[in-house]
């Protein structure tokens, strides 16, 4: 179990496991609600537990709002998180958890011989899992668009189906 620098969290202006409500701890629980109905009744076709955080230009928050969003539901009593860092050209999810991580992601997508649960990275957090984006490649962002991406992602939401993975 690594863990996670509720300091750091702090300093970034993230929400940690022990602070009071905040505005933004608040922010995130409406977003967090709307996200477990969707789980809980899910469309048929894709798989309702996978949840991507996304933006058109670097440095509007994705990361941010992604572990913000993790915590939150890893604070709930029934549900747990595993928080995928897919931003493979400036990862930063275990940094800003105050976490070494090297393996990943991408050792996966490159080596389907890695067990994914070689590469998760379990927090003091109780609830929240990190999967890094691993090693560094060339090739990086077409690796998330290849076949074993999506292999991996129909794994993941059926290996993982009582979890909320976010992205």
């Amino acid at each position: 179990t690594l863990r996670v620098d509720r300091e750091q969290l702090r300093a970034q202006g993230m929400i940690t496991p022990d602070d009071k409500r905040t505005p933004l701890a608040e922010s995130f629980r409406r977003i967090k609600r709307q996200i477990l109905a969707n789980v809980t009744t899910p469309n048929a076709g894709a798989p309702a537990n996978l949840v991507l955080v996304t933006s058109a230009l670097p440095g509007e928050g994705k990361t941010f709002c992604a572990i913000n969003l993790a915590i939150s539901i890893a604070l709930e009593r029934d549900r747990t998180v595993l928080l995928v860092d897919a931003d493979v050209a400036k990862p930063s999810v275990p940094q800003a958890l105050g976490l070494k991580a090297e393996r990943g992601l991408l050792d996966v997508l490159l080596d389907r011989r890695i067990d994914l649960a070689e590469v998760l990275c379990k927090t003091d957090i109780g609830k929240l899992t990190v999967l890094p984006a691993g090693t560094a490649h060339q090739h990086a962002t077409e690796l998330l668009a290849s076949d074993a991406m999506r292999a991996l992602l129909q794994e993941l939401a059926e290996r993982y189906h009582d979890r909320i993975i976010i992205f």
